[in-house]
């Protein structure tokens, strides 16, 4: 399930989530409030600022995608060990 704004709110992208089996919660421009969506979107923005906070993943410095994906999954690791051990 996608939860999102009425920033996402585009024929084409519910379309390409229905295709991939994905249910989309998505407010509508002009008809919904997003005030509803926001118990669950502070979750994936508190996640993304967490690992904004490592240095060499808020700038992009590898030039490989693979070693991106290294970085972010070791980001997360250490995000997630902080936070059992409190």
């Amino acid at each position: 399930k996608l939860h999102g704004d009425k920033g996402y709110d585009y024929r084409h992208l519910r379309r390409w989530l229905r295709s991939r089996g994905i249910v989309a919660r998505i407010a509508r421009r002009g008809v919904e409030s997003s005030q509803r969506l926001g118990r669950h979107r502070w979750v994936v923005e508190r996640t993304v600022s967490w690992l904004a906070g490592c240095r060499r993943l808020h700038r992009r410095y590898e030039r490989k995608p693979e070693h991106f994906l290294a970085f972010v999954g070791i980001a997360a690791a250490l995000i997630c060990y902080r936070r059992l051990t409190k």
